[in-house]
């Protein structure tokens, strides 16, 4: 096992080297696809909440995509100080590519490509030719770049089930890794691209508007009937997920409360339960602004 693993670190490495010789910043990633070394602040006594979290300015590794470089040096250095690295993570929002990763999941029954092409007809873009890592699960990472006066967050199921981004503070698991469950690839046909630029709607999206709070009851208007139409337009294997979505986005616009009598009538009509619809809705007003954890296959 020690050989393999071995092998696997020096695999990591040379793919690292390579990503930053494209102006990928990465840092080693373990098999869990967590960052490799642990935060050098971990017996720290208690910060002072006052005081902001250190990001590597200590000059200590452990910062985890604060680490993150496209210098050789820093790099080998490292992957020395995490011997049992055995992958790479590519960190997202740093300049030159201004990186954004949009990671379709395929995982607890989602089909989260056709939310995405749902998605871009409803919005009128096109996703465009770009790379494309396969994971061992059988998602896939889109790799597009952003402007660089455009600030893209991290989100889980925002846009739709299953459909989680990486932009700034986050990372994507680099092709060549090897994890617990298998390598990342690249995608056949898309190694030769080079990240494409994000469509300007699809930007959009991905750059939401602060919520705002209602001081007076909202009415739900043009847009709460927009989101009744989606939800009633579901065919079947499509209840659960267009519900979902609708509900994250009247919650998200400070309607889902009004909105919900007309949502539960709407997916009842399309063949769900009372109980599937008020159940799927409430796990929406719970996750309409979900806190970003580590990447998922």
């Amino acid at each position: 096992m020690a050989t393999i693993d071995r092998q696997a670190t020096t695999l990591a490495l040379a793919h690292a080297l390579s990503a930053a010789e494209r102006g990928l910043a990465v840092i080693p990633l373990s098999r869990t696809k967590l960052p490799a070394l642990r935060s050098p602040h971990r017996a720290d006594p208690a910060p002072d909440p006052t005081t902001p979290p250190c990001h590597g300015e200590c000059g200590r590794f452990g910062h985890g995509v604060y680490d993150a470089s496209t210098d050789p040096r820093r790099i080998r250095a490292l992957f020395a100080a995490a011997p049992w690295s055995t992958g790479y993570g590519i960190a997202c929002g740093l300049a030159p590519h201004h990186l954004i990763g949009i990671d379709l999941d395929t995982k607890a029954g989602t089909d989260s490509s056709t939310a995405l092409r749902e998605l871009a007809l409803r919005h009128l873009f096109t996703i465009p030719d770009t790379v494309v890592i396969v994971t061992p699960s059988g998602g896939r990472h889109l790799w597009l770049t952003g402007p660089p006066d455009v600030t893209v967050p991290n989100s889980a199921s925002r846009l739709a089930p299953g459909i989680d981004i990486r932009g700034a503070g986050g990372y994507l698991v680099g092709p060549g890794s090897r994890t617990g469950h298998g390598v990342y690839g690249t995608a056949p046909g898309t190694a030769h691209l080079a990240p494409a630029p994000c469509p300007s709607e699809l930007l959009r999206l991905l750059t939401p508007p602060p919520r705002t709070r209602h001081h007076t009851p909202p009415t739900t208007g043009h847009q709460g009937q927009g989101l009744i139409q989606f939800v009633l337009a579901a065919h079947a294997g499509q209840r659960n997920t267009r519900l979902f979505w609708a509900a994250c986005r009247a919650y998200e616009n400070g309607i889902g409360p009004d909105l919900t009598p007309a949502l539960v009538e709407a997916a009842v009509r399309t063949g769900l339960t009372p109980h599937e619809a008020r159940s799927t809705i409430a796990s929406a007003s719970r996750m309409s602004f979900p806190r970003p954890g580590p990447p998922r296959d």
